[in-house]
């Protein structure tokens, strides 16, 4: 089979390699789409992010759709021909956390495309996966497995908001990437009474607005456009800081409420806050780390169309052309 391996830094290609069997438990699913995270781009460019590094050649990619094509032994279902979201994240099950039902923090978790554990996990950007059987989520009948792909950064965004009380508030998305967006479709459903989407570009910003953002706001251009929010002790009840940008999580703090919620979605940044806003406005800072049931609760909102992800979808290529879709997300 042909798989994305990315070696080091930049030097990413497709390669030939041996198409694998499923094991017992597990199932063979031939990929459809993949959609390229944004720990995927800090692969690319960087070897990876925060503290994890690289050690040794890898297939990328987690946002992975397809159709079984193989079952392993005592494995009763999806069927063959199944299309399926796959769920990346294996936890052990045996834990404490996996026992206490906080399997986001399993102590061994195995999630694809990570450098996180030696040897890595390889990833999805390949022609076949092997998965674990529960891991293979069927999509609705008809779905378009590009939908499918969808279904992991959603999760990512209906973990988030559940961390607030979205119903009927004001919400504020920082950073309007991949996952901002997508937390646009996320706060709706929640039941936001107003999104506000900011970003320092404007391509993204209009992503937001075609999915439902009340308002968008370029803050590299037209900063001052916040100073409003920040009157009278803040506008915002909810605040997601999705940019990973310390100064961006900062600058959240004097359009919160008092009594609001912020909640770190982004990684990779060092935040200075002032813990006398924080006291004095009494305001919840929250993280928001990956998913557990939300990943179920994204492919039946895809599937049911009650969350329409195509307006999202920026570029397709094909498996061949991995490098220029790489250098296209870096874009």
């Amino acid at each position: 089979m042909r798989a994305v391996v990315l070696r080091r830094p930049l030097d990413l290609d497709v390669e030939e390699r041996t198409t694998p069997g499923p094991g017992p438990g597990e199932v063979l699913v031939r990929i459809a789409r993949g959609g390229i995270c944004g720990s995927d781009l800090h692969y690319f460019r960087h070897g990876g992010f925060g503290t994890v590094r690289m050690k040794e050649p890898m297939i990328l990619g987690h946002e992975i759709a397809g159709r079984v094509e193989a079952l392993g032994a005592g494995v009763s279902g999806p069927a063959v021909g199944t299309a399926v979201a796959v769920n990346p994240a294996n936890r052990c099950g045996v834990c404490a956390f996996c026992r206490a039902g906080q399997p986001i923090h399993c102590l061994d978790m195995r999630f694809l495309g990570s450098a996180m554990r030696m040897p890595h996990v390889q990833g999805g950007f390949a022609e076949h996966l092997v998965c674990r059987a529960k891991n293979a989520v069927p999509l609705a009948t008809g779905s378009d497995p590009t939908a499918g792909a969808f279904a992991e950064p959603l999760a990512v965004t209906l973990h988030a908001v559940a961390q607030a009380p979205v119903y009927g508030s004001r919400v504020l998305i920082m950073g309007a990437g991949p996952i901002g967006t997508l937390l646009v479709l996320a706060a709706r459903f929640a039941g936001a009474r107003e999104v506000v989407v900011t970003d320092v570009q404007d391509r993204p910003l209009q992503y937001a607005a075609k999915i439902g953002a009340d308002r968008t706001i370029n803050v590299a251009t037209h900063a001052e456009a916040m100073d409003g929010y920040a009157a009278n002790k803040g506008y915002f009840d909810v605040v997601f800081e999705a940019a990973g940008q310390g100064g961006t999580v900062a600058s959240a703090l004097p359009v919160i409420k008092p009594r609001g919620t912020l909640v770190a979605v982004g990684q990779g940044a060092t935040a200075e806050l002032s813990m006398s806003v924080i006291v004095t406005k009494e305001i919840q800072v929250k993280g928001s780390f990956r998913f557990d049931t939300e990943f179920a609760l994204a492919v039946d909102l895809i599937g049911s169309g009650r969350i329409d992800v195509a307006p999202l979808l920026s570029n397709t290529l094909p498996l061949a052309e991995a490098r220029k879709a790489f250098e296209l997300a870096s874009d």
